[in-house]
């Protein structure tokens, strides 16, 4: 099934754009750490409402 994979996926994308933002502004550690959390759970909430309407659509 592909729903869970969409949704891992956008976790880790999400995690990715964050510590790289972090990165770029001159962050530490802990700093990459909460960007990355930070976008990583409103990419993967994002991902998860949209593979419940594809489900309940019948795809």
């Amino acid at each position: 099934m592909y729903i869970p994979v969409l949704v891992l996926l956008a976790l880790v994308v999400g995690a990715g754009l964050g510590a790289w933002r972090a990165k770029r502004r001159g962050g530490k550690g802990l700093d990459m750490a909460q960007y990355a959390v930070a976008h990583a759970i409103p990419l993967m909430l994002v991902a998860l409402f949209v593979t419940i309407y594809l489900d309940r659509a019948g795809q």
